[in-house]
């Protein structure tokens, strides 16, 4: 049997590739085909829009896909149901980091409003046409919503009264002098599979082991491996200087007066951390680099 997965052509693309890669799986895109090779012969990829993702995954064009929470969202509003995806693993990255991203309704600097309701008849701009509706329409407060074909940032003031677009450090909205007024939605990447996919127990299993090793690879990011050689009798003093993800493994080792811990920590605690680890005798220390986390 054969798994169809859709990955995210665009913003998404590389980061999601990345991603795959340190899960253990090696994807080759031509820029000539949407059709990348994978060394799983169990699954054939193809590259879509995160924009269209859910769409072909409800209709059971494929089985599973990466998108945003947004585009599983723009599509469950425009078809008037819960979307016919069902997600499967909260993947939490994005194109610039590791993180969430935040859709934001932002004006211009200068202008006088200050809030959703200050926007009443006016003009919103946005690529998350139905989702933008969908929050005005809570709000109580009616407005035009213009779909955008790109280069959102620079509508208003002249094309739109305000724009609702995706950030994730606000540089450029900053960088076009716009001010954030309120948060639309907050989004970050899923896998999302055809609720039919899932009832075939051999696409369920193939699934779920692919948001295992995708959710462990995300898990590792930024952390470390360290283990070091210890004298028992200083042992409760290094225990006292590691933070852990859980418990630092204590293991014996041939000469009764030493063991062997080892630990995870946050890769960017490592060079204040061995001085201190040194200098409290602990001997042997090794950094080694993590590819998956498993919890």
């Amino acid at each position: 049997m054969t798994l169809k997965l859709g990955l995210p052509k665009g913003s998404l693309q590389d980061a999601t590739i990345q991603l795959f890669a340190r899960a253990g799986f090696n994807i080759n895109v031509n820029s000539r085909s949407y059709y990348p090779t994978i060394d799983d012969e169990e699954v054939k990829c193809l590259l879509i829009r995160a924009q269209e993702m859910a769409r072909y995954v409800a209709d059971g064009v494929i089985d599973a896909g990466l998108t945003g929470l947004d585009w599983v969202a723009e599509h469950a509003a425009a078809s008037g149901r819960a979307g016919g995806v069902t997600p499967v693993a909260d993947l939490i990255y994005a194109k610039q980091s590791f993180g969430r991203v935040k859709w934001v309704l932002a004006v211009p600097e200068n202008s006088p409003f200050q809030r959703p309701e200050d926007l009443q008849d006016k003009t919103i701009a946005t690529e998350l046409v139905r989702v933008t509706e969908a929050y005005f329409t809570r709000h109580g407060v009616p407005v035009n919503v213009e779909f955008s074909w790109g280069a959102t940032e620079v509508k208003p003031p002249v094309l739109a009264d305000a724009i609702v677009e995706v950030t994730e450090t606000g540089s450029s909205l900053r960088a076009n002098r716009l001010r954030i007024i309120d948060t639309v939605l907050e989004s970050n990447t899923q896998l999302i599979a055809n609720p039919q996919a899932l009832i075939d127990d051999w696409k369920r299993v193939k699934i779920e082991n692919i948001a295992l090793l995708l959710g462990a690879a995300i898990e590792a990011q930024g952390r470390v491996g360290l283990m070091m050689n210890v004298a028992r009798e200083n042992l409760s003093t290094i225990l006292s200087l590691l933070p852990a993800l859980q418990r630092p493994t204590v293991s014996s080792l041939s000469d009764e007066g030493w063991v062997a811990v080892n630990t995870i920590i946050e890769e960017r605690t490592v060079r204040e951390l061995i001085p201190r680890l040194k200098a409290a005798n602990a001997s042997g220390i090794v950094e080694y680099p993590l590819n998956k986390i498993v919890r």
